[in-house]
């Protein structure tokens, strides 16, 4: 018997004209669910482009008075005609990435004791426990900041400047043979705020990723198991890969808020309008903080340079969520697990 009699023959392709189609239901609640999803949609661009266009019409002036000035100089003093949010955006920078090199190992870290390790009681209390450091006011972390963190970490603070400070970043222009601790040169820095905010962070982040995790396939862990792997390893390898866009996800959402977090910065930082890279000496500024404390006495020019600052802050916090939007549905959570 030849080969070709026992090799079944490969189905025909049915044409495409008899290829069936699939359409969606017509039924009334169906097609009502859809333009409601629809029209939110288009109600939540509708909103956030007229935000942008607001913002671009009432800094037009302001933008065209200064040019690219307004990008490079760090002065805010419109008294002298010297407005620039070079030093803003570097501060809104500087306190962002410190929050989020803090928030996110730790976020990280809570998510998987959670899903993975904590016992059924206490993992229903520290799920209620990281919901409810969401729903705290940005002013209690900034009374918290204020009082309780900021007179003791000024303290790590000289700790990382004694045995790091030949990093430049760390550090700080005081006389490390004072014979007296000069604890304001290391108050009311961006180090200090991007703790505060990296505690605002956290929880946002913790909740996106565990509830990824919480969806890992049972099935995906069972199988591991049964191969050896150790309780480590399943996390390694199918836990994480499978929460990846639920990490990113979470990531860039406490990053988005921390580049806009004002009232807790108001707080803790000492207005400082010049580029300062000594992260743990006083003075910094950021772009929420400032129209904060500016927005009340401004009119006229003032007030559209402050809308123009407004309007980096927007470009900056779309851009990074257009940028984790990407990420995410190039790296969504099951891909790295899929046979």
């Amino acid at each position: 018997m030849s080969v070709d009699l026992l090799t079944e023959p490969a189905p025909p392709t049915p044409p495409d004209e008899v290829r069936r189609k699939i359409r969606g239901s017509t039924a009334p609640a169906d097609v009502v669910f859809r333009w409601v999803a629809r029209g939110g949609g288009g109600l939540v661009l509708l909103i956030t482009g007229g935000i942008g266009v607001f913002l671009a019409y009432q800094a037009k002036p302001t933008l065209q008075t200064y040019g690219w000035k307004f990008f490079t100089e760090q002065s805010w003093n419109p008294e002298a005609n010297q407005i620039g949010v070079a030093a803003v955006l570097f501060g809104t920078v500087v306190v962002a990435t410190i929050a989020i090199l803090i928030s996110f190992p730790v976020a990280l870290a809570t998510s998987l004791y959670i899903t993975e390790w904590a016992p059924r009681g206490l993992k229903k209390s520290l799920v209620a426990l990281v919901d409810l450091m969401v729903a705290v006011p940005s002013i209690v972390y900034g009374l918290w900041g204020f009082f309780l963190l900021q007179p003791q970490i000024i303290h790590l603070s000289r700790w990382i400047t004694d045995w790091f400070g030949w990093i430049p970043v760390f550090r700080v222009d005081t006389d490390p043979d004072a014979a007296i601790f000069d604890g304001a040169t290391y108050a009311s820095s961006a180090f200090i705020a991007g703790v505060v905010v990296a505690m605002m962070v956290m929880p946002i982040a913790c909740a996106v990723m565990r509830e990824v995790f919480d969806q890992t396939p049972r099935g995906e862990r069972e199988a591991a198991l049964a191969l050896g792997s150790t309780g480590w390893g399943v996390v390694r390898a199918v836990v994480l890969p499978f929460g990846r866009g639920g990490i990113i996800g979470g990531t860039m959402l406490g990053l988005g808020r921390a580049l806009g977090e004002t009232i807790a910065v108001v707080m803790i930082v000492s207005p400082l309008f010049e580029i300062n890279w000594h992260v743990l000496q006083s003075g910094s500024i950021t772009i929420s903080s400032m129209i904060a404390l500016r927005y009340g006495e401004a009119s006229g020019s003032q007030l559209n340079a402050l809308m123009a600052a407004g309007l980096v802050l927007f470009v900056i916090t779309l851009i990074v969520n257009l940028f984790a939007g990407f990420v995410v549905s190039r790296s969504r959570s099951g891909a790295g697990t899929e046979i």
